[in-house]
């Protein structure tokens, strides 16, 4: 394999849903469509879809595939599609990325299979292996409250010695960890936040990039928010900011994830359908609860639920 492309990474890169018809049933692309749409608009600075947010492990091959695709055209070289890659076998993830490779996408998210945890030499086989057969940078989507994988901040930064491997999106809330990344282990890998409520820590420590499922249902904030830290480096305003975004943050993290993203977008006016079962919509009480915080923070007005 040729070798590696690089790739500026850098800001609020939303993970994004799959919207789907009503019934679930299949792939909603015109509401995928204005979904990017409106991101951009807002100024995200990256899409990244068929990670957790995105339902990837309810898609069929097919429609992952489609999906990834849809996001590549929506984007339209605005702004970098990172596709998430999650396969339960080495030839299954190898598969995936060359796909999105083959379609447009700009880098690949990958999470390692997801049921029997790998040994830390097995995950390092399986980057390689992966990274080996295409030309996109990859990030290493850590994870490990769902792979049952958990490394210390020196093995992440190992995984960075990997051709490819650049980066990481550290799902954990190990903020220790994420510290360390970011103060001494950066000359390594590159770590982007990716645990929600972390994110004010994550960009003030240093990450040069938050992946966010919130920012998909409060773009504006979020866009405003990372100008106001990482651009401005101005910390008394960002701190207030951060107030709402955290409060948001917080409940998502404390429900079905997917199921609040999907109720938020639905509560702004830009619903994208269900969940798929075995995953069930957020119940009416939590709908109200995360009406009154998008009001709170200024995204809506009161509106019945």
């Amino acid at each position: 394999m040729s070798q590696h492309k690089k790739i500026q990474l850098r800001g609020i890169l939303a993970a994004v849903t799959t919207p789907f018809t009503a019934d679930g049933s299949a792939l909603d692309e015109a509401a995928l469509r204005r979904q990017a749409d409106r991101l951009i608009d807002a100024g995200i600075h990256g899409l990244v879809p068929t990670g957790t947010t995105g339902e990837f492990t309810s898609l069929t091959d097919q429609e992952y595939r489609r999906v990834i695709e849809l996001y590549v055209e929506a984007a339209a070289g605005r702004v970098p599609v990172v596709a998430g890659i999650g396969s339960m076998t080495t030839d299954g993830a190898v598969s995936l990325a060359r796909h999105a490779e083959s379609v447009g996408a700009d880098a690949l998210m990958v999470v390692p299979p997801f049921y029997d945890p790998l040994d830390f030499p097995t995950l390092q086989r399986f980057l390689g292996d992966v990274a080996g057969a295409v030309t996109l940078p990859i990030i290493y989507y850590n994870v490990p409250g769902a792979t049952g994988i958990r490394l210390t901040a020196a093995e992440l930064a190992e995984l960075g010695d990997i051709e490819g491997v650049d980066y990481i999106k550290n799902t954990s809330d190990d903020a220790v960890a994420l510290a360390e990344l970011l103060a001494v282990r950066t000359d390594r890998i590159k770590a982007f936040n990716g645990w929600d409520t972390l994110t004010f820590f994550g960009i003030a420590s240093g990450a040069e990039a938050s992946v966010w499922g919130t920012a998909g249902v409060v773009p504006e904030l979020a866009v405003e928010f990372w100008n106001t830290l990482a651009e401005r480096k101005d910390l008394a305003t960002a701190r207030e900011q951060w107030k709402h975004l955290w409060a948001i943050s917080d409940f998502l993290e404390s429900v079905n994830y997917v199921a609040g993203i999907k109720a938020g977008l639905e509560l702004i006016g830009e619903p994208v359908g269900p969940v798929r079962a075995p995953l069930q919509p957020l119940a009416a009480e939590k709908r109200e609860q995360l009406a009154g915080l998008l009001v709170a923070a200024g995204v809506t007005k009161p509106v019945a639920v």
